[in-house]
């Protein structure tokens, strides 16, 4: 029996205009993870994977070329240049689906390393990136790569989409409070909402995408140097656009706005938008309240996370 985990994630800064080349500033959250665990099936039995977070079973031989599961597996086994071996692969998350944090990717990553460790092989952290790229397309569509960057690397992550990525190190940690807003939101159908937004009027999403990408690059340097009230400051900032881009709603606002009366240091939307996650930077002292002021906002749940 072989098993292997992956942590969720966050974005920073720089959603969406990471899809047009601006940075993006992700990092890992490991008080929540996926996890994959391989057994030896009966001979002749094929690959079964087993969700039951889901109520999913999915067989390898009769399952479709763009069901996710069977399609990380698959292009696994292409990798090792492997063919299907007679195994039960048991998945586990306790990410919240469709909140921005990853939970398609998470599990990816999880596949991948179980099924390359009980197949005899070793795979880098880039090798496993790629892999679960491609099934990231399944997912989201024009995925930016910052999910699986972020999650296969487990480390936070300044990136630009087919030019840049750089691993690095953060001068302090950051006490981040993840608040549930209860609701589902597609990636995908929101980035493609933006995408038709951008065709339309290309001029002024265009700066937008330029200021994000700016806070992004100040935030880096906020990152590496521990100035943590620099970077509150340029969550906000970056909340604001991303209000501007239309990814926001009433009820990730009202997370926001209860985060920065509670005394958070800053706060905004994490994610696609539109639902999902709104996220607060704290201190020690703030935790609580803002947790609190959260709740009463409406959050289903909040996930304190340290991030070092």
């Amino acid at each position: 029996m072989t098993t292997a985990t992956a942590p969720a994630k966050i974005i920073l800064f720089g959603e969406h205009a990471v899809v047009y080349g601006r940075p993006a500033i992700a990092v890992p959250v490991t008080h929540v993870q996926a996890s994959a665990t391989v057994e030896a099936g009966p001979p002749g039995s094929g690959c079964t994977l087993i969700a039951r977070d889901v109520d999913r079973t999915v067989h390898l031989a009769d399952d479709a070329p763009d069901d996710p599961l069977a399609a990380i597996v698959r292009v696994t086994l292409g990798h090792l240049n492997a063919p299907e071996p007679d195994v039960v692969i048991t998945i586990h998350s306790t990410i919240p689906i469709a909140s921005g944090m990853g939970s398609g990717a998470a599990v990816s990553t999880a596949i991948v390393r179980a099924l390359t460790a009980h197949l005899g092989h070793s795979i880098n952290n880039e090798a496993v990136s790629s892999l679960v790229f491609e099934v990231e397309k399944l997912y989201h569509g024009t995925p930016s790569g910052i999910d699986n960057t972020v999650i296969a690397h487990a480390r936070p992550v300044f990136f630009v989409k087919n030019k840049f990525m750089e691993t690095f190190a953060l001068r302090s940690p950051l006490r981040i409070l993840i608040a549930d807003s209860g609701i589902r939101s597609s990636t995908r159908a929101v980035v493609e909402d933006v995408r038709k937004a951008w065709e339309a009027n290309r001029g002024r999403y265009d700066s937008l995408f330029m200021s994000i990408g700016q806070i992004a690059v100040m935030a880096h340097a906020a990152l590496e140097g521990g100035e943590q009230s620099a970077l509150g400051a340029l969550m906000d900032g970056n909340h604001w656009l991303l209000r501007q881009l239309g990814v926001s709603s009433d009820e990730l606002d009202r997370l926001v706005q209860a985060a920065r009366r509670a005394g958070a240091l800053g706060a905004k939307l994490s994610g696609a938008g539109r639902g999902g996650n709104a996220i607060a930077l704290v201190t020690e002292e703030t935790l609580d309240a803002v947790t609190a002021a959260m709740v009463e906002a409406g959050a289903k749940q909040v996930i304190p996370t340290l991030v070092t």
